[in-house]
């Protein structure tokens, strides 16, 4: 699983064009591009696709925060 490394201020992403959102009932703020959404809370980055490959903007999303040192992998 891939998560935002715990030092980086997640207002960082805006340079990446994400958004973020708020949800009801306190539940969380989730930054959010096309299919790419990532939990404030725990900082796991999560993909929402409904087909069964990830579309090249999604994968453009991975390799500029991989690049940017922003991500690292973790266990579940």
């Amino acid at each position: 699983m891939l998560k935002i490394k715990d030092n980086v201020d997640l207002k960082e992403l805006e340079k990446y064009e994400f958004e973020e959102l708020c949800y009801s009932n306190n539940i969380s703020w989730f930054w959010v591009k096309k299919d790419v959404s990532i939990d404030s809370r725990s900082k796991h980055i999560e993909l929402y696709e409904e087909t069964d490959y990830l579309l090249d903007d999604d994968l453009d999303i991975l390799y500029d925060l991989i690049k940017a040192n922003l991500v690292e992998k973790v266990e579940e």
